[in-house]
């Protein structure tokens, strides 16, 4: 059953009388529904494409935090094969919000990393909700080291509303892991190409996220700070939050115009959760296009064309 978004009651009403409609004809009622549902659908149509005609700020986070929309497990079960998940920092745990092994993607050996949020109420317990502790960022570490000595490109898929800031992590060095998770996407000799698929969360996703190629889906958002975070620090008031999403520029068009998105990727009318299908085959296009674009390039260019990159960052200005 598809879960509706505030600003989208109105569709909801609309998709619920045309497969009420049919219900009653499944039931056998002995009446013919079918023009009207058809004419329903049709006014669905319309409507849906007119509320994701212009998103706002805040409703592309919305839409980019959908519990229905495609996670990383997803990613990995439909674009990867072979894959073989590999647990464990070697030094605390191993952390349920990230996963990574080795793969294959279009018959090329990959390591795939990436964040879960979890997909139901145990799953997302499991997953921390996508938010990474210390051994998590470790783990990602020890990933990218074993993709540098191997030469296997890595591919990271971002989705958290940021690293875990409970005391545990805090205590474990939340912070220093970040930075050398950081550090060591910018000095691995291998293609790194990441993928926002969702939310890209403050240093949570960037740990993940300091790439050669940096994508994001036509809806994801990529922030410092969440909007309601935001507002509560500059307004003290959370419920600002469509005010601070607008003040932050996260969303995946405006990242693109600053140069801090490299690419966009498209996604089905109404968001990626209503053809995850669909969302996943433009992803696997655009990570077979990005890698391809670095092929040839040796272990020091590709570490010269990141840090060009970062180094970058900010020149075409707020105006942009």
């Amino acid at each position: 059953m598809t879960q509706y978004l505030d600003f989208e009651k109105p569709l909801a009403e609309i998709e619920g009388k045309a497969e009420e409609l049919r219900a009653m004809a499944r039931a056998g009622e002995g009446v013919d529904v079918e023009e009207e549902a058809a004419a329903l659908d049709k006014k669905a149509a319309n409507m849906l494409r007119d509320l994701y005609k212009d998103l706002t700020p805040w409703r592309k986070c919305q839409v980019a935090r959908h519990p229905e929309r495609p996670h990383c497990s997803d990613y990995i079960k439909a674009l990867f094969t072979e894959y073989t998940p590999l647990a464990g920092d070697r030094n605390f745990a191993d952390d349920h919000a990230v996963m990574g092994g080795l793969a294959r993607l279009d018959d090329r050996p990959v390591m795939v990393i990436g964040h879960e949020k979890g997909n139901d109420t145990k799953s997302r317990i499991e997953r921390n909700f996508g938010m990474a502790r210390p051994e998590g960022y470790r783990k990602a570490i020890r990933l990218m080291e074993m993709a540098g000595k191997f030469g296997l490109p890595v591919i990271t898929l971002v989705d958290t509303p940021g690293a875990y800031p409970g005391k545990g992590a805090e205590e474990r060095g939340q912070s220093e892991a970040i930075a050398r998770s950081t550090e060591k996407c910018l000095q691995i000799g291998v293609p790194l190409v990441s993928v926002v698929i969702g939310e890209g969360g403050s240093g949570g996703a960037v740990a993940f996220a300091s790439a050669n190629r940096v994508a994001m889906l036509e809806h994801s958002v990529y922030s410092v700070i969440s909007p309601e975070g935001c507002a509560s620090i500059l307004w003290k008031d959370s419920e600002k939050m469509r005010e601070a999403a607008e003040a932050l520029r996260l969303t995946a068009q405006d990242l693109f115009k600053l140069g801090i998105a490299d690419r966009l990727i498209d996604e089905p009318m109404g968001g990626a959760h209503r053809n995850p299908k669909k969302a996943m085959e433009n992803v696997r296009a655009a990570l077979i296009q990005m890698l391809g674009g670095l092929d040839g390039m040796d272990a020091k260019a590709l570490v010269q064309d990141r840090r060009e990159k970062f180094l970058s960052l900010g020149s075409k200005g707020l105006a942009a």
